[in-house]
């Protein structure tokens, strides 16, 4: 059984993946409490890397980006290496592809990056400098995610969700877009694989089938067991929407997909998860703290 070292203790997908994981050997650390030098990676087999800053207000600019997301990464990849940790895992994201363009087909792993955000760009500088570090004795592997749900989930996702628990009528019949998503669940399995052989590269971590938004709303209702009702918005609506609320609309009424068929064939893998078990599971945990 290897020993892995968590790097962002208590994280969202931290939890997570100490849930879901088969492996058991699981120590974490919170990277703010220490300087790189500091960490005593001897002994371990695998550092996962999950810190990071993500959803920010907008006060943050580039360099603390950078700071967080790039160059910590590194410096403890380098720290790592020289201990001897054989593997090192760093949790990337979609965003550093850019925006979506439908007609340039789904994002694979070797898509090209074009980041439109602080978050994108300091995810794709990282990516490429620990890829250098990368040599028969130390494996890096990059795994890309779009949004993750999960238990304990916050941000866009759990938006949706207190949406959908407190309104019983909504606007999104026959939207029939396509956003890829990932379950914490399935995204502790691609590590887990990606762990068991010891495979470096660019990998892509996502479900098998990625649902319309009405799709969405719907698996969520069913999880949450209310009866919400689904309503056309309509072209004016969607109009306004476009123009007065554009982060909303791009995230609920356009597409956003992967396609990680490279991912899939190279691990000899299937995401073992649907997005009801992964759904009913994030509204579980998502009830038991709303009772709280």
């Amino acid at each position: 059984m290897p020993r892995i070292l968590i790097i962002g203790k208590n994280s969202f997908i931290g939890k997570n993946y100490r849930e879901y994981s088969k492996n058991s050997s699981i120590d974490e650390v919170d990277a703010k409490q220490y300087k790189p030098e500091e960490l005593n990676f001897e002994g371990y087999d695998v550092v996962l890397h999950l810190a990071a800053i993500v959803h920010q207000s907008g006060n943050i600019g580039l360099e603390e980006y950078t700071r967080v997301n790039t160059h910590l990464p590194v410096a403890l990849a380098e720290q790592a290496k020289m201990a001897g940790v054989g593997q090192f895992i760093f949790m990337s994201t979609s965003k550093v592809y850019g925006k979506y363009n439908p007609a340039m087909g789904s994002w694979t792993e070797d898509s090209p990056c074009s980041p439109a955000n602080y978050y994108g760009i300091s995810k794709l500088r990282a990516e490429l400098e620990l890829l250098k570090l990368n040599d028969i004795s130390f494996q890096v592997s990059i795994i890309r995610t779009p949004m993750v749900y999960g238990r304990g989930v916050k941000a866009n996702m759990l938006s949706l969700i207190k949406l959908v628990d407190g309104l019983p009528l909504l606007p999104f019949k026959r939207v029939n877009n396509r956003r890829s998503l990932t379950f914490a669940g399935n995204l502790a399995a691609y590590i887990d694989r990606i762990i068991e052989l010891k495979t470096q590269g660019v990998f892509i971590a996502m479900d098998a089938y990625s649902p319309s938004t009405e799709e969405l709303i719907v698996s969520i209702a069913a999880a949450l067991g209310k009866n919400t009702r689904l309503f056309s918005p309509g072209r004016l609506a969607l109009n306004l929407g476009k123009h007065f609320f554009r982060g909303y609309y791009e995230r609920l009424y356009l597409d956003e997909v992967l396609d990680n068929t490279k991912t899939l064939e190279l691990l000899s893998f299937t995401p073992p998860y649907s997005l009801e078990e992964g759904m009913a599971d994030t509204i579980s945990s998502y009830l038991q703290l709303k009772e709280k």
